[in-house]
C-alpha cells in the first residue's frame, strides 16, 4: 500500500480543482460527440477514435490522479468517483491501490508494458508514406469509409498507387484492414503473435494506440496523460485521413497527396512530429505500469 510518507498529498481544493479542470478540458471533446450522436452524424477523425478503440466517453471525463498520489478526505461525497477495488483509504488520504490487482490483470499490465518497452527500443521507420489506408480499398470491393467520406481519386489512380510503392505496414490492427489483394504486397505480414516483435515508434497506429494502452491501464496511468494521449492519438488520426485517398475537403482538410513525391515529403516531416510527441507520453506510461507492478508485487 502506498503511504503518506511516499507519496506526495494533495489537499482537497487543489484536488478537486484539478478533476474540474480536467472535465472542462476533456468536454471539449466528449460534448461535440454527444452532439454529433444525437444528430446522427460522425466526424470522421475524432469520432473514429471513439468508436474504433470503444472507450465510453466518460472515460475521458472522470479524473483520476493516477498512480503514487494521495487526496486528502473532504467529504461524504468524496469516495463517490472512486472504486472500492482499485484505491484504499488510510488516516484520511485515498491513494489507487494495486495490491488488489488479480493475476489476470497484473499479466495484462505486464503485456502492455513488454509491448510498449519493445515499441520504445525499436528503431522508427519513416517510409510507409500512410499507403495502409490506400491498400484498405485497393481494387474497391470494399470502401471502408463510405458511409461518411467519398473517395478523391478514381479507382484505378488508387490501385496504381498501391502497385507502384513499396507497402511496409509493420502494425497488425491496420494490416488486418488491407484488402485481400493487397495482403502479399505488404513486405511485413504483422500478426496478434508478432504484434511485439514489430511495431516501432514511427508508426502513426502504434502512436495512436498509446491512448488505447492508457484507457487500458487505469486508473493507474491518471487521467492527465489518457487525455495527453487521446489528444495526440486525434493529431495523428487527422494525418491518417489527410494522407488516405479519402476526400475530407467537407470537414475543412486538405489532403496530404502522398502520390507525390512532394506529398510523401510532407508526410515523412508530419510523421516524425508526432512520433517525437508520442514519445514522451510511451515513457510516462511505461513509468506508470512499471510503479504499479512494483506496488502490485
Amino acid at each position: 500500500m502506498i503511504t503518506a510518507a511516499t507519496t506526495p498529498v494533495l489537499s482537497a481544493p487543489k484536488w478537486r480543482e484539478l478533476a474540474a479542470l480536467h472535465q472542462a478540458r476533456a468536454e471539449q471533446h466528449t460534448r461535440p460527440a454527444r452532439e454529433r450522436r444525437t444528430r446522427g452524424t460522425s466526424n470522421p477523425i475524432t469520432d473514429f477514435l471513439f468508436d474504433y478503440y470503444r472507450f465510453p466517453l466518460s472515460l475521458l471525463e472522470k479524473w483520476h490522479p493516477g498512480i503514487g498520489v494521495a487526496l486528502e478526505h473532504d467529504g461524504p461525497d468524496f469516495l463517490a468517483p472512486f472504486s472500492a477495488r482499485d484505491y484504499s483509504l488510510t488516516n484520511g488520504l485515498l491513494t489507487a491501490d494495486p495490491s488488489q490487482l488479480d493475476a489476470k490483470k497484473l499479466q495484462r499490465l505486464e503485456r502492455i508494458l513488454g509491448l510498449l518497452c519493445a515499441t520504445r527500443d525499436r528503431a522508427p521507420n519513416f517510409a510507409c508514406h500512410g499507403l495502409h489506408e490506400w491498400a484498405m480499398v485497393y481494387h474497391g470491393k470494399e470502401i471502408r469509409h463510405e458511409k461518411t467520406l467519398h473517395l478523391r481519386l478514381p479507382q484505378a489512380e488508387i490501385d496504381a498507387v498501391v502497385e507502384s510503392r513499396p507497402i511496409c505496414c509493420s502494425h497488425h490492427d491496420a494490416f488486418r484492414f488491407f484488402a485481400a489483394a493487397a495482403r502479399p504486397l505488404n513486405h511485413l505480414q504483422p500478426s496478434l503473435e508478432t504484434r511485439e516483435l514489430m511495431e516501432q515508434p514511427g508508426c502513426v497506429h502504434a502512436n495512436m494506440d498509446l491512448y488505447k494502452w492508457t484507457a487500458k491501464t487505469m486508473p493507474w496511468a491518471g487521467t492527465e496523460l489518457l487525455l495527453d494521449c487521446f489528444e495526440l492519438a486525434v493529431k495523428l488520426r487527422d494525418l491518417d485521413m489527410r494522407a488516405s485517398p479519402y476526400d475530407l475537403s467537407a470537414w475543412g482538410r486538405s489532403a496530404v497527396r502522398i502520390e507525390t513525391a512532394d506529398g510523401r515529403r510532407d508526410y515523412e516531416i508530419e510523421q516524425k512530429q508526432l512520433a517525437a510527441e508520442a514519445q514522451p507520453l510511451r515513457q510516462r506510461l511505461i513509468d506508470r505500469i512499471t510503479r504499479t507492478i512494483a506496488l502490485a508485487g
